[in-house]
């Protein structure tokens, strides 16, 4: 799989990564391992293969949700207030 992720340097500090990039890649990943246990393209447990796949996609949907309650309340006036 080739994907291009844009990284976010900060002066002095880490490389970030944008989160919509980051959970969509968990999600790319699950969905990978299951489509080749359900083509039997491995000798992986699909039991197994089930399980890892619903945590990367719980851990995609805990990120999504923590992104969405970091983010503004529009009030109304039109500007925005503190969640």
């Amino acid at each position: 799989m080739n994907a291009s992720i844009p990284l976010v340097s900060l002066a002095g500090g880490p490389l970030l990564i944008p989160a919509d990039r980051v959970t969509g890649l968990l999600r790319r990943l699950a969905a990978g391992w299951l489509a080749s246990t359900d083509a039997g393209e491995t000798d992986l447990d699909p039991g197994t293969v089930l399980a890892l796949a619903g945590v990367l996609s719980d851990v995609a949907d805990q990120i999504d949700a923590e992104c969405i309650a970091f983010l503004p309340v529009r009030g109304e006036g039109g500007g925005t207030s503190p969640p």
